[in-house]
């Protein structure tokens, strides 16, 4: 029978979480890292037993961690990203003529084909590739020689890149998303990029339309379908069916289009979840009720999803990393919130029920399907 393995990165440590294909009882396995924060943890999509996890503190900065056995140890790999370290900062600069801070890495995402590639978006926002298991780094430059760089702004989270997409249809091309400065795409295995933002509107920049400097929160695909992205934004749930050429809005009739996450059924293209949350000042749901919102039409009409969430007195958040889906064949939806709580679905949304309750604030959430 299949199993899944669910990785939390929180405040405070991470913990891998494990169960048969019934997805009923769990396993729970931490905190590893204890007292650090773990802002994302994926698994490799060619090899089960790998994992890659990033690791930081104010006081030591950034490790990253890998595991070969599915987590039960763990070694850190090359954490210097071809950067100089600057004693006292406890960040990294590229020793350029304007260098960026290097705070931390938001995300990683593994090669689709070989688990010694792996991609990190960091903030300030850069992109860098390992190709031996995280051992070295080096940075994708033609991201930040795009030109549009000194008009990007930091989020509230900070200039993040939080966001990397591979596409499985070809090998050269690839998705970012920056806070806030938007979302890009390389057709040439990132040589070279292009800002994928027509159709965004913001109304909180100088030019709401501009090609660059909008707050995007998360981008989601379909393997099946690369060309059609979604992606919550600051404001808006947007669609793209032509690559990230155009986008136009699907909000529909969500009570709120503000939010952080978003994902895709493993096996519905047009079935996608997102998680409104009150405001952008007021980051909890609204009126107090834990909801999922499900579209089974690929936007614009949206049913509430609430059977085993809190219906009052909620007031949690879920961030952009904290949601994932499972591929088994009824497909498992999971999120986690800054309450410390991990849900699941093993029924697509249709109900929920708590995996743990009190872990520190979760930061991200990542799903493997183990033959």
């Amino acid at each position: 029978m299949s199993k899944v393995r669910v990785l939390v990165g929180t405040r405070k440590g991470a913990f891998v979480l494990t169960s048969d294909g019934k997805r009923e009882k769990w396993n729970i396995s931490g905190p590893h890292f204890a007292g650090w924060e773990m802002y994302h943890l994926k698994g490799s999509p060619s090899d089960p037993n790998r994992i890659y996890a990033s690791q930081s503190s104010g006081w030591f900065g950034q490790v990253i961690q890998r595991s070969d056995d599915g987590g039960q140890t763990w070694s850190p790999v090359g954490n210097k990203f071809a950067y100089e370290g600057v004693p006292g900062t406890h960040q990294w600069y590229d020793g350029t003529a304007h260098p960026w801070e290097f705070k931390r890495v938001w995300h990683l995402e593994p090669s689709l084909t070989d688990p010694d590639t792996v991609y990190a978006g960091i903030e300030d926002a850069a992109i860098f590739r390992s190709t031996d298991g995280g051992q070295s780094w080096s940075e994708l430059p033609g991201l930040r020689e795009h030109g549009s760089g000194p008009r990007w702004q930091p989020g509230a989270g900070g200039m993040c890149l939080h966001t990397i997409i591979l596409d499985p249809s070809d090998p050269q091309r690839m998705y970012i998303a920056i806070s806030a400065a938007g979302a890009f795409r390389t057709d040439d295995g990132g040589k070279t990029w292009q800002p994928i933002n027509q159709g965004l509107h913001s109304e909180y920049i100088p030019d709401p339309k501009a090609d660059v400097g909008h707050c995007v929160h998360h981008i989601a695909m379909h393997p099946a379908r690369p060309n059609t992205l979604f992606m919550q934004k600051h404001w808006d749930v947007m669609r793209s069916d032509n690559a990230g050429d155009h986008w136009h809005e699907i909000s529909g009739n969500l009570p709120t289009d503000f939010g952080f996450a978003i994902d895709v059924h493993a096996h519905e293209p047009e079935t996608i979840y997102v998680v409104p949350i009150k405001s952008d000042s007021e980051h909890f749901p609204l009126d107090g009720q834990l909801r999922v919102y499900r579209s089974r039409t690929g936007g614009n009409e949206w049913e509430p999803l609430t059977k085993g969430l809190p219906q009052s007195d909620c007031y949690v958040n879920v961030l952009r990393d904290a949601m994932a889906v499972d591929k088994l064949d009824s497909c498992g939806v999971y999120f986690g919130t800054t309450g410390g709580q991990v849900y699941v679905s093993p029924d697509a949304g249709d109900s929920w029920s708590p995996i743990v309750r009190d872990l520190p604030a979760v930061l991200s959430v990542e799903v493997q399907t183990i033959a």
